[in-house]
């Protein structure tokens, strides 16, 4: 669909909300990079939220017209994971290769589109110690005595750059010199930050050559040099949780300007936009407090992907979300009643193809166009259900108009992802479930039982049996079925 709309979000850089115009508008392509997993553990249901976020923002910007190329880095060099390979006495690819896996079978499950480029750092080595030679050149970065090398915030700043950007700071506070070689650092410890940290006893065999001696690189650059070379010096959009705001996303942009290869003029990014924390059951994830959630958490309660992902996409993405478990039997009945209502569509609509239903989907555009509002776009989309249903309860809807508003939700559903089946008869409201926790959009068989009960209760209706009919309903209600009439003949769902 052609650009109408003006697409708007809050750029973190500017701290505002801003037009967005990609940086080649001739050709209408925009660069997209997500920081993506540290593969030492499953993934939680907060990981995702910012995982899913970044899947509407590219599936609403390809739905806007626009080329997008999603970049999303795999982190398999970091502190933490180099500590579990020690402590499994395995070699680091083995011990990473079983999360990524188990990540994108959980972003599978979520219907998220795969990025086009997934560069691990582990294989990025070469370009990342290139990107560090270039900062030492300019002499923003320094080898220390260790064999370390660091980048030098106060250097940066005094050669022009703004280290800040994202974030104020209080460099009176600062402590000009004192060295951080932790991945992970306070806010308030805004110091020189490792690049590349020389080898010691407790990294194993996780270790490469350098012109500074053997060693392995910081977290911060890995994303630097992954970034630049999938999507070039300047882009358009970086995405991540608020968490990587200070330090990693500030120290990002500090090591890819003080390079000094982006065009006169040209930030490293564009814009930046940071989605908010995720509670649940109204507290910060903790595995001491029983509520860290990872997505196989969810399916073993019994929860799909469609679920979990409409759950996700309810709140809006700046704002702090409290994920639950009573939200997500909430999201069951919802999908169940989308899938009704497009099934009700459906058999007015029979073979009829039209264009989509403007009235309904602009609303949905307009919502999506300021600032992703996930929440207004679904007010605007159940006030149009209920609107529509009643006219299907009056038979007013036309056959044409049916198609029409089919056209439109087919084209919401390309943005929200939820692959929602309509609910025909031999198919249950809310779909089923496979073995990854997907909809399939292949029914599943009715069981024999149920079906020849249906036949049987039919056959009653027409010798005019009706008690017999009636008990025979109240037996499949009693087996977690209800049955319902319809011009087309009885329709089996599960309650």
């Amino acid at each position: 669909m052609a650009k109408v709309m003006a697409l708007k979000f809050f750029n973190t850089l500017s701290r505002s909300l801003q037009e967005f115009a990609p940086r080649d508008p001739a050709a209408n392509n925009v660069g997209l990079y997500c920081c993506g997993p540290t593969v030492h553990d499953y993934a939680h249901i907060g990981n995702f939220r910012t995982f899913v976020f970044a899947d509407l923002v590219r599936r609403h910007l390809q739905f806007k017209g626009f080329n997008v190329r999603h970049v999303m880095n795999i982190t398999d060099v970091e502190d933490k994971i180099i500590r579990r390979v020690r402590e499994n006495n395995i070699p680091l690819r083995e011990y990473t290769a079983k999360y990524e896996t188990a990540f994108f079978e959980d972003f599978d499950t979520l219907n998220c589109l795969r990025p086009h480029d997934t560069p691990r750092a582990s294989e990025h080595i070469q370009a990342i110690k290139i990107l560090i030679q270039k900062l030492i050149a300019r002499a923003i970065a320094y080898r220390a005595p260790d064999g370390s090398v660091y980048f030098s915030i106060e250097k940066y700043r005094a050669s022009g750059g703004c280290y800040g950007r994202l974030l104020n700071l209080n460099f009176d506070q600062m402590r000009p010199g004192q060295r951080v070689i932790s991945d992970e650092y306070a806010k308030d410890a805004a110091a020189d930050f490792a690049l590349w940290k020389a080898r010691v006893p407790e990294d194993g065999a996780v270790f490469w050559p350098s012109p500074w001696g053997e060693g392995r690189p910081g977290w911060h650059i890995e994303c630097s040099a992954m970034s630049r070379e999938a999507l070039g010096n300047s882009f358009d959009i970086h995405l991540g949780g608020e968490d990587l705001i200070f330090p990693h996303h500030e120290d990002e942009i500090a090591q890819s300007e003080g390079a000094g290869e982006q065009a006169p003029g040209e930030p490293f990014v564009k814009y930046w936009l940071h989605g908010a924390y995720l509670l649940v059951e109204g507290k910060k994830m903790s595995k001491s407090l029983g509520n860290f959630l990872t997505l196989r958490d969810l399916r073993d309660k019994g929860f799909n992907g469609p679920e979990i992902r409409f759950l996700l996409l309810t709140a809006h993405y700046r704002e702090s979300f409290n994920f639950t478990l009573d939200g997500l039997k909430g999201a069951r009945t919802a999908l169940a009643r989308i899938g009704e209502y497009l099934r009700k569509l459906r058999e007015v609509a029979g073979n009829e193809v039209t264009p989509p239903d403007i009235v309904m989907l602009a609303p949905f555009v307009e919502a999506l166009d300021n600032d992703f509002n996930v929440s207004t776009a679904w007010a605007h989309i159940f006030s149009w259900i209920r609107a529509v249903n009643k006219g299907l309860e009056e038979r007013k809807v036309r056959p044409s108009e049916a198609a029409s508003m089919l056209a439109a939700w087919d084209q919401i559903e390309s943005v929200l992802g939820l692959r929602i089946p309509l609910s025909l008869r031999g198919e249950t409201a809310a779909g089923y479930s496979d073995a990854t926790g997907n909809i399939s959009l292949i029914p599943a068989p009715i069981p024999t039982e149920i079906n020849s009960l249906s036949e049987e209760r039919e056959n009653a209706r027409k010798a005019k049996d009706f008690k017999r009919s009636d008990a025979i309903r109240d037996e499949l209600k009693a087996k977690g079925w209800a049955i319902e009439d319809t011009p087309k003949g009885p329709r089996l769902k599960r309650l």
